[in-house]
């Protein structure tokens, strides 16, 4: 269910502290026209990011990388309420149909069948179906407020095309993609510090069974693995860069054939890699590519365009920080 998933982590709820910090989060983070943004919805916004920057940034550098997202969200946030406001000017609506035929769409994608399930999934980020619907309902009307306002700006020509493939081409070229397999020793996301180094501890064992000489690690895998993919011996298949999480792609990608990595932490908890086999990347024609490189030459541009088109309303809006 990936594409949930990453779809409701964009929105997903920060779990509450201390009193302290429910005053924190009732504070204003801006102003903008007559609309408040508090504090608590920038960090709602920020948190899937805030949790891997926890998990996976150098702690003397996650202050300074925390600001960032924060920042960063707000400045999203910002120019969402600049185009609600332009979508009630103009008059923009959605209809129910537009909207349930959305969720239907995300139902098929996640090959999920029964409404009650999506509303159990829903419930596990914070959700209710009405309030998804609802976020649903805003991201409609603000694509179709780009499409008319933006929209008419983005083109794409064969000379952009084939100057993406030509860069297409020149990295894939110089790239190579590995096969790996791991066994993943689970930790749970509200683990306590020993929790996780208990957990460690039981994966730096495996890993020393992973490293006895002529160890058969697909058989160990299915036997030690906490993973999905224990059944398959760990199997990842072939991958390419961008794929993976960082502190995975970087441990798969220095190793060579046949070596075994140090435990690496991510979300899941701790991971023991092993690289089967590296492999040139073999490229497609530019028949196969242009699909793929039409879509993310018209995300890239919408994008640019919509940057424009935000600081243009936030220039003639009050905007008022507080964060």
């Amino acid at each position: 269910m990936k594409n949930l998933v990453a779809f409701l982590a964009a929105v997903m709820l920060l779990a509450g502290g201390t009193s302290a910090r429910a005053e924190l989060v009732d504070r204003v983070a801006a102003v903008v026209n007559r609309d408040i943004i508090p504090l608590s919805e920038v960090q709602q916004r920020a948190a899937p990011e805030l949790q891997r920057v926890n998990s996976e940034i150098d702690p003397h550098k996650r202050a300074e990388a925390r600001a960032q997202l924060m920042k960063a969200a707000l400045d999203t946030l910002i120019g969402e309420k600049l185009m609600e406001g332009e979508v009630q000017q103009l008059g923009i609506t959605t209809t129910d149909a537009e909207v349930d035929e959305l969720v239907q769409d995300v139902l098929k994608q996640n090959n999920v069948s029964d409404i009650t399930q999506f509303e159990q999934l829903l419930k596990n980020e914070g959700f209710t179906l009405a309030s998804y619907k609802d976020m649903l309902r805003k991201r409609v009307v603000r694509d179709k407020l780009l499409r008319m306002k933006v929209g008419p700006k983005v083109k794409v020509t064969e000379e952009d095309l084939k100057a993406a493939y030509t860069q297409y081409t020149r990295l894939e070229s110089e790239d190579v993609e590995v096969h790996a397999r791991h066994i993943l020793v689970q930790v749970d996301p509200k683990a306590t510090p020993e929790q996780v180094a208990a957990a460690k501890q039981k994966a730096e064992g495996i890993l020393q069974e992973a490293r006895r000489p002529g160890m058969d690690f697909a058989a160990l895998a299915r036997a030690r693995s906490e993973g999905p993919s224990a059944s398959d011996g760990g199997d990842l298949g072939y991958f390419k860069r961008g794929v993976m999480v960082p502190a995975f792609e970087k441990a798969a990608f220095n190793l060579k054939e046949g070596e075994v990595s140090e435990p690496i932490r991510t979300n899941f908890g701790w991971h023991i890699l092993k690289v089967e086999e590296r492999r040139n990347v073999s490229v497609a024609s530019y028949e196969e590519m242009k699909p793929k490189l039409e879509s993310k030459l018209l995300n890239d541009k919408t994008e640019k365009f919509l940057d424009q088109y935000v600081q243009e309303l936030r220039s003639k809006a009050n905007v008022e920080v507080k964060m």
